[in-house]
């Protein structure tokens, strides 16, 4: 009896694994995304899926525009928070981030890495304490059925059972739907070739006519974007306050790295990585050592593979 309960609860940590590791690789990509292009890490991008959470927030239980949609209101929404947090990222980097990044700072000492590290970190603390003077420190849910609704599925020995809950499953599907758009944009189109190239040689890229400043407000805006989609997605099955971002930055951080310093694909699969070890330590370990748990994978797979798992030992991956 103790084996067939161990089994069910493996089996549905591999499940919920999945579920909110895709969701968690949604995170990673839009991270990796602003890294890959423009070379900068930025800190503030947990604030940016905080905001895209209390956008869908918002537009769901604050103005009320989604409930004629119904149950799939809250996943609209989510998706919505993507164009507003769009804009605020274009803004961020047209009036900040293009100051300390591009091609402005070729020629500089360190590139401007300094500078981007202030810029991002101040960013990080405005928005976190602004969304408290805004947004209060309560807090705050997009309510939805889904959220406490689940399918049971038998399966397996002993009539084993598998709970998939609904709103988390929705949630999954739709960050897949967003993973999958992202890489036909930067693999089928002319923008994603001149993101790329800017990515790749910058200085190359400028000679081929490409506007190497836009397509870096265009990769931040983007990246941005991509996070707070996650962000509408999370606050469909969890709640949030203003500081929501701190914790979200580290497994966002520590995904891309897992998977490989501007790789979208490996971003993706080291969000997925994350879920998969946090659902799995929960069987075993309290909720306040599962980041603890994280980190031990992590530190394994750095010793064992320092470029991460998709990433290659090269200047620009």
């Amino acid at each position: 009896m103790d084996a067939q309960i161990f089994f069910e609860n493996a089996l549905n940590a591999c499940v919920s694994g999945l579920v909110i590791g895709c969701i968690y690789g949604l995170m990673c990509v839009g991270l990796s995304l602003i890294f890959g292009i423009m070379r900068v890490v930025n800190f503030a991008q947990g604030d940016l899926l905080m905001l895209g959470a209390y956008a869908a927030f918002y537009l769901v239980v604050v103005w009320g525009t989604m409930s004629a949609l119904g149950p799939a209101g809250p996943f609209v929404a989510a998706l919505l928070a993507g164009p507003i947090v769009f804009c605020l990222g274009w803004l961020l980097h047209r009036f900040l981030l293009s100051r300390v990044s591009g091609l402005r700072t070729a020629g500089s000492l360190d590139e401007g890495h300094f500078g981007q590290l202030i810029v991002t970190l101040g960013v990080a603390l405005i928005l976190q304490n602004g969304g408290l003077i805004l947004f209060g420190s309560t807090p705050r849910a997009v309510s939805t059925p889904l959220s406490s609704a689940a399918w049971l599925i038998e399966t397996g020995p002993g009539d084993t059972t598998i709970f998939l809950n609904k709103a988390r499953l929705i949630a999954c599907l739709v960050a897949l739907v967003v993973v999958v758009a992202l890489w036909l944009l930067l693999e089928r189109t002319r923008l994603g070739r001149a993101l790329r190239a800017a990515a790749d040689n910058p200085t190359a890229a400028t000679y081929m006519g490409i506007d190497v400043d836009r397509a870096h407000r265009i990769a931040f805006a983007l990246g941005s974007a991509v996070t707070a989609i996650a962000g509408g997605l999370v606050a469909t099955y969890l709640s949030f306050t203003p500081f929501m971002g701190i914790d979200f930055v580290v497994i966002m951080y520590a995904g891309v790295v897992l998977g490989g310093m501007g790789s979208l694909l490996g971003a993706f699969w080291g969000g997925l990585t994350i879920g998969f070890v946090q659902q799995f330590s929960a069987l075993a370990l309290p909720p306040q050592l599962q980041n603890a748990a994280i980190f031990v994978v992590f530190l394994l797979i750095v010793v064992l593979r320092p470029q991460g798992l998709f990433g290659r030992s090269a200047d620009r991956a």
